[in-house]
């Protein structure tokens, strides 16, 4: 055999491309549509075709362009969704070298002069075929003149042609030239559909390879066919014999999900060096440090859609062990524990991209995730701030001592009175508030307009602690330094504003509270008579304070030695007392296991 003779290597993508819609894997939807359409003799006069890389747009085109002009075996044949492949027009098409299917890439042809051409070209009937096709690829990238140019012929084609358009962005493409197509959205092909184009590929070639690395092939291509037969390729010439998952993980620098579960684990637990040293192990056996954090992130990911969806652990290409522990984190770990690490993770992930050192990079991302690893939640914080015992479960509350949600609602610590005339109504979380009022501090009361109701806000007081309880900061802040108080009683209130107050206060000011409360209330401004302003009394309090301590021998002495010395702050031995009290707060214990049964 001569070398002429001798058969050129084609890889998989191009050798098992579909030559039928039955070759096609995964468009059911769409095959079925064209199936009628050929049938009921409905062929469009313009397609587009959009989806991701690799979902067969381009494909799909080519077979539609060959069940057009099919004339079949014996040569008497019309259109067709099951061209016969054998005769001239299918094998010219197939081949790229038919006179009458003419396919352009509009990426390298955007302008205006490459559509004038199919423009004028249109007019003359196909050589040879039935139906002249022009076949544009990558259609979003023509220009915005082009598209214009192109519109009067794709509204009114004459008979004898048709236009294919694919595209990976659909949003670039005016509507203008959507609406003269018929649109079909080819998918991304599911995972079991992957595994079982691959194994049929891997076995037509004689290659052997295990189905975990088909399963890693088929994560890795993310719903691409022609990605997953191009990686295939790859990874059979890397096996040379029988290609295995840790081949098919080292020639995509890929981590051992096992191993990155392990590392998940302790990271969770706080375990900073044993965490670096898993690190430094994966790194030393070819992993990328990048590939490592993507794949924390995408495991935090996946268990948080498994705390919501359970059944989307059912991943084929994901292991039976992966996916129980996978199970198991997602029962101990909270919602709110998760959503963390993955905003740090994607933080990590652009600091790695931009470091001078990718694995130094990696190493401080892995530090800074134990060392947050057992910091309390917000709802668990406020617990311990208002000095509420823990759940039990362990530090944290959750099941098997792991940390644990947040409660609907904070616990009642005593129930609110209620008006002996009036119904009863459900008990209000309250503690004690200035000058021995009582005030609210559960949530937003919606009880109907009654005095009973009402009576929940006492004082003025009440009405700022429900401010500040709603969080609205600003309103707070306009409240403490604009209003002076003229008279208040429940429902309503009557204030002279400070010459800074924002005019639309009082306006705001009740229609907050009428929101916050399911009742009316007045806010009236009034001239005269007001107290002074929340922050006025607290400034003053620090004033008189201040002057007290610069009353002081002790500091007259300073002050006399340092003439420039000023008093920065006060601290009185009971904020000092409360500091120390928050500092005493129970610590989390480093040798808690989340995961940990019972």
């Amino acid at each position: 055999m001569s070398e002429s003779d001798t058969p050129k290597y084609q890889v998989l993508a191009r050798k098992y491309r579909p030559e039928t819609f039955a070759d096609l894997v995964g468009q059911d939807a769409m095959v079925r549509t064209l199936k009628n359409a050929f049938a009921a003799d409905r062929i469009a006069q313009a397609f587009i075709m959009t989806g991701i890389r690799g979902t067969g747009k381009t494909t799909t085109a080519r077979i539609i362009a060959k069940g057009m002009n099919c004339i079949g075996p014996d040569g008497t044949g019309g259109p067709t969704t099951d061209p016969c492949g054998v005769c001239e027009h299918c094998v010219a098409i197939m081949e790229g070298r038919h006179v009458d299917v003419m396919e352009m890439d509009a990426a390298s042809r955007t302008g205006v002069g490459d559509i004038r051409e199919i423009i004028e070209s249109v007019h003359y009937r196909a050589a040879s075929a039935r139906y002249k096709i022009y076949i544009i690829d990558e259609v979003h990238m023509l220009s915005t003149s082009a598209f214009n140019a192109l519109l009067k012929t794709l509204e009114e084609p004459p008979e004898h042609v048709k236009f294919i358009f694919a595209t990976t962005e659909i949003r670039k493409v005016p509507v203008t030239v959507l609406s003269r197509c018929q649109r079909f959205d080819l998918r991304r092909i599911e995972p079991e559909d992957q595994i079982g184009l691959l194994r049929r590929i891997a076995t037509a070639e004689g290659a052997e390879i295990t189905d975990d690395a088909l399963a890693l092939i088929t994560r890795a291509a993310e719903g691409s066919a022609r990605d997953a037969q191009s990686l295939l390729d790859q990874a059979i010439s890397h096996g040379a014999g029988e290609t295995t998952a840790d081949q098919v993980r080292a020639m995509l620098g890929l981590a051992d999900r096992g191993r990155v579960l392990d590392l998940f684990d302790m990271i969770l637990r706080g375990q900073a060096g044993d965490a670096l040293y898993e690190l430094s192990s994966q790194y030393a056996d070819g992993a990328d440090p990048m590939a490592i954090l993507r794949d924390l992130a995408e495991i935090a990911h996946w268990v948080s859609v498994i705390k919501i969806t359970p059944d989307a652990a059912d991943d084929p290409t994901i292991g039976p062990d992966e996916r129980t522990r996978g199970a198991q984190m997602a029962q101990d770990l909270p919602m709110r524990v998760l959503s963390r690490l993955w905003q740090m993770l994607l933080k990590s992930l652009e600091e790695v991209a931009i470091a001078p050192n990718a694995m130094m990079a990696a190493e401080m991302a892995i530090i800074r995730l134990t060392h947050v690893s057992d910091l309390p939640t917000p709802d668990e914080l406020v617990r311990r701030l208002d000095g509420q015992s823990p759940p039990p479960g362990g530090p944290g509350g959750g099941p098997g001592g792991g940390p644990r949600p947040a409660p609907a609602s904070p616990a009642p610590s005593a129930p609110a009175p209620s008006t002996a005339s009036g119904p009863s109504t459900p008990p209000t979380p309250t503690h004690s508030g200035p000058s021995g009022t009582t005030m609210s501090t559960g949530g937003p009361v919606t009880a109907p307009a009654s005095e009973e109701a009402l009576a929940h806000y006492p004082t003025f007081a009440s009405v700022v602690e429900l401010i500040r309880r709603h969080r609205d900061v600003k309103l707070l802040v306009e409240v403490e330094t604009g209003v002076r108080l003229a008279a208040y009683r429940p429902g309503r209130i009557e204030f002279v504003p400070t010459p800074d107050a924002p005019r639309d206060l009082a306006a705001r000011l009740g229609s907050r509270l009428q929101a916050w409360t399911g009742n009316r209330w007045a806010v009236t401004l009034v001239n005269d008579g007001g107290a002074p302003t929340i922050a006025e009394v607290r400034d003053a309090e620090a004033t008189a304070l201040r002057e007290k301590a610069a009353a002081l021998p002790l500091v007259q002495a300073v002050i006399t030695q340092f003439p420039g010395a000023k008093i920065t702050d006060i601290r009185t031995p009971k904020a000092l007392a409360a500091e120390a009290e928050l500092e005493a707060l129970p610590e989390v214990d480093d040798e808690w296991d989340p995961f940990e049964d019972g």
